[in-house]
């Protein structure tokens, strides 16, 4: 039997004494024990632990986008949106963790007396505010809301501890009332987000706010942030963010000159003591059916949203146009039979087979004329004898319905009228030809009239001019859009003489005799309808509408005018029209170069594009504009130059302003505002920050705060404006002509 080796076994593991582990094994079981308490426990310290852990904890907050400006085609800001703020001051000492970097106010009667300098609200209030016990933080009333960005950078070059602002946006429309149904309104409107945040957004209500909400309301962005317990941001943490993507900016294709035309031109006519109960204007560029103005009256501003009426007159309401749909009645039997102008009916009364009685104007007629004649002078009983012996009934309404009546126009606008094209029985068939019994919008009547200023080819009508992304970039651009031919050369020629016969002849041998405009080759037909009542058509409610374009050979402008129960004072309907619509092609005119006929009666007025002016010296800027003619209004005395209006790449006029920012706003005086318009005396007075009473229309004349004055945050200025526009009536009205009796 063998006997067995033991092995030695080497071993490398080191013995720990024993007190060692001991205390190891004891400190394991204090901090089990400390974790199993902290567990358990509801409170530790006095402190509830699940109310700290809710507060002390990650938050998310909507970082909203900027909603995009509106322009009009120019550049000119017509709606934007600029930030308002509201003064906050924090009091609790906790939030400071720095002593050297204080986030609290740390002196009180200091920070009163800074703040006192700056916004409406006196020494001893503030310092209640600012001593207020047990709060995080304060607000300090009404004098602390609505703060202008001057009044913030005022405030944070005070280099006050403690001292912040909440930024809230809204919408602003430096014109006022100008364009306002187009625009219409963007509204504050506040809702709970995805993370439970109260949120307060910028809704479209009305106008091209409403219809392109989604484009001008961009995306909005987030933010996470630590916060304290009291549920306020913790200072000098880190965050994360995304931001937000601002909203498109659109470009009308409105003139804001010509825009300025309308608006002055009815209140000139207001000026004169001329009523109606209401009124509305459009203009459009022949050549492409750009709308370049549109205005209403009665009208609202939309910052005070102090609307009667909530539809746009020339696009979402339609009403029985008159005469004036003659034009497409004597297209429609031209282009559908043998038309002979040459030709005589009788004039005077007709009547239907159910024994109705359908008259002229004059009653009594002219006798046996021609329907060419018969065109000029409005007659009733032409369009009828046309209709009975050269057309049908289904091809007046499909020549209607061809020409875009009865549908709509697909204009960038909401709640767009159809209006009514339906007729059947005889009468209604003859009061159609001649805009009774049917009913159309102004938008239709201006599509309907790019057919003749095109050589019959028919125009959609279009607001937009282009949209521009938040990165620049042209993500739509209006342009000229060919629907189909509607009538023939020949027939549109023709049109043109008969158009021109309206106005160029006198009181005994047309209606547009009020119209005449030596040297501007305007040509128009004129309208009345009386309105429909439940017993029948009142006499006494009449709409009077013009449409008309200019110069006849070559159109460039088309527009289409109405008016319910016009009165000049007097009983007269003509004046309210005539007049308006005379300054209106005057104006135009001038503005575009735009004349024809015997003689040259317009000057045109220089363009010149604006530059961008930023950082560039006072003086040099106010040196390089002087020779353009355009009135330059300086805030400030500084010889910096830090803001602009309007921006760079506007196109103005020597009618026009540019509003020069400088970096000096503690020597800031009242210019002269002598000569200005109404718009542009409310754009000056916002950027100035001033109070201000508008009293009358047209241009200033004089001021209740001279210039040079310095200015100081409680003055509120009156300003005196009269209508300037006095041209002289070369002829005295005509009776009133195209009223179907």
């Amino acid at each position: 039997m063998k006997n067995k080796k033991k092995t030695k076994v080497s071993s490398n593991t080191i013995k720990l004494p024993v007190w060692l582990i001991m205390i190891g094994l004891l400190s394991f079981c204090v901090v089990i024990a400390r974790l199993s308490v902290l567990a358990l426990s509801e409170k530790i310290d006095d402190i509830d632990i699940q109310e700290f852990a809710s507060n002390r904890n990650s938050t998310t907050k909507t970082l909203l986008a900027k909603r995009g400006t509106i322009y009009d085609v120019n550049g000119n800001v017509l709606a934007e949106t600029v930030s308002s703020y509201t003064l906050i001051a924090y009091l609790d000492p906790s939030r400071t963790t720095d002593e050297k970097k204080p986030q609290h106010v740390v002196d009180i009667d200091y920070t009163a007396t800074e703040l006192s300098k700056v916004i409406n609200l006196d020494y001893d209030t503030i310092v209640k505010y600012l001593s207020k016990k047990g709060v995080y933080q304060t607000e300090f009333g009404p004098a602390g809301k609505g703060l202008t960005e001057l009044q913030k950078d005022e405030i944070k070059d005070l280099n006050l501890p403690g001292i912040d602002f909440l930024t809230t946006q809204k919408r602003y429309y430096p014109y006022g009332d100008f364009l306002s149904y187009t625009l219409g309104y963007a509204k504050e409107k506040t809702y709970v987000d995805e993370n439970g945040n109260e949120v307060t957004t910028l809704v479209g209500e009305m106008g091209i706010e409403k219809q392109y909400d989604d484009i001008l309301r961009g995306t909005n962005g987030s933010t996470f942030y630590q916060r304290d317990r009291n549920g306020y941001r913790i200072a000098d943490t880190k965050d994360i963010t995304f931001p937000a993507v601002d909203g498109n900016d659109i470009y009308l294709s409105i003139d804001a000159n010509v825009q300025l035309f309308l608006e002055q031109a009815l209140q000139n006519a207001k000026q004169k003591k001329y009523k109606w109960e209401w009124y509305t204007i459009l203009v459009a560029d022949a050549k492409t059916g750009a709308i370049l103005a549109s205005t209403s009256d009665p009208s609202f501003d939309p910052n005070k949203r102090n609307m009667t009426n909530y539809l746009d007159y020339n696009v979402a309401v339609a009403f029985e146009p008159g005469s004036t749909m003659k034009i497409w009645t004597y297209m429609a039997t031209m282009e559908n039979s043998d038309y002979d102008g040459n030709k005589t009916y009788k004039s005077g009364v007709f009547k239907t087979k159910d024994g109705t009685e359908i008259g002229d104007w004059e009653r009594r007629g002219w006798g046996n004329i021609s329907y060419d004649r018969g065109f000029a002078l409005s007659s009733n009983t032409g369009v009828i004898s046309l209709l009975r012996n050269n057309i049908n009934q289904a091809t007046l309404k499909s020549y209607f319905n061809k020409m875009g009546f009865g549908s709509l126009t697909g204009v960038e606008l909401p709640n767009e009228a159809v209006g009514k094209i339906s007729f059947n029985y005889e009468t209604e068939y003859y009061n159609a030809g001649f805009g009774q019994g049917i009913t159309t919008t102004p938008i239709q009547n201006i599509k309907a009239l790019t057919s003749i200023a095109n050589d019959g080819m028919l125009l959609k009508p279009y607001y937009v001019d282009k949209i521009v992304d938040s990165e620049g970039n042209v993500t739509y651009k209006g342009e000229r859009t060919e629907i189909y031919q509607v009538a023939s050369t020949s027939t549109v020629n023709k049109m043109k003489d008969l158009m021109e016969d309206v106005i160029s002849g006198n009181s005994r041998t047309c209606t547009g005799y009020p119209y005449y405009m030596k040297g501007y080759n305007l040509i128009l037909k004129t309208g009345s309808a009386q309105v429909a009542s439940k017993s029948g058509y009142d006499t006494g409610e009449v709409i009077k509408g013009i449409a008309g374009m200019f110069p006849k050979d070559d159109p460039q402008i088309i527009f289409y005018v109405a008016a319910k129960k016009p009165d000049d004072g007097g009983g007269g309907r003509v004046k309210p029209m005539s007049t308006v619509v005379k300054e209106i092609v005057t104006n135009i005119s001038s503005y575009y170069d735009i004349y024809d006929g015997e003689e040259q009666v317009s000057k045109k007025l220089d363009k010149y594009t604006i530059l961008s002016y930023k950082n560039k010296k006072t003086e040099d800027v106010i040196n390089s504009l002087s020779s353009s003619g355009i009135r330059i209004v300086v805030i400030g005395e500084g010889d910096k130059v830090i803001d602009q209006y309007p921006k760079n790449g506007s196109v103005l006029t020597s009618k026009d302003m540019v509003i020069l920012v400088t970096n000096d706003d503690t020597h800031v005086k009242v210019p002269d505002l002598n000569g200005y318009s109404l718009s542009q005396v409310k754009t000056i007075l916002s950027y100035l920050n001033i109070k201000y009473d508008i009293q009358g229309n047209g241009y200033v004349y004089d001021q209740s705060i001279s210039k040079d004055t310095y200015i100081d945050k409680d003055m509120t200025i009156t300003v005196y404006l009269k209508d300037y526009y006095e041209k002289e009536e070369k002829q005295e009205e005509a009776e009133n002509q195209d009223e179907i009796k």
